[in-house]
């Protein structure tokens, strides 16, 4: 079995994390492996993990009304997904579903919680580390609104 230790440094997300903090973090981590076409979160679940991704591609999609799933961005290894973990009230607003037989690391969302609950610097780090990705995130979504209604950035 592969030590998570070293795979958790090893992930960009947790990549200089402080020893310490890596040790902690990986009391709420495990392995996942999910076939292709799989899904692995669906919109208004309670989401409860948070993923590491290390092979794979995984496709987060949202469904509209009488126009069925549309993938608004597609992740691979070094990514991560599911920062809703973070947020009350705890719930998907999105699906994942798998691309390819993907490997990932799941992070028990409750657990992580707790951890940069007790100690604020680590959750402190940890907040650094999600905060770019969501601001990338937005800033991904507005370019695809604009090209979308073929706006003038």
């Amino acid at each position: 079995m592969e030590n998570l230790e070293r795979i958790l440094s090893e992930h960009p997300f947790f990549s200089g994390l402080d020893k310490g903090f890596l040790e902690l973090a990986c009391g709420c981590a495990r392995n996942a492996r999910f076939e292709s076409g799989a899904y692995i979160a669906h919109e208004g679940e309670a989401a409860d993990q948070f993923y590491l991704l290390r092979e794979g591609r995984v496709a987060l999609q949202i469904t509209a009304p009488g126009r069925g799933a549309a993938t608004f961005l597609t992740l691979g290894p070094g990514d991560v997904f599911g920062v809703n973990w973070l947020v009350p009230p705890y719930r998907w607003t999105y699906d994942a579903r798998t691309l390819d037989v993907t490997r990932a690391i799941a992070m028990d969302g409750k657990c992580l919680r707790n951890k940069c609950e007790a100690d604020h610097h680590m959750g402190y780090d940890i907040m650094k580390r999600l905060m770019p990705i969501v601001i990338d995130r937005l800033h991904t979504t507005r370019l695809q609104f604009l090209d979308l209604y073929n706006a003038d950035v």
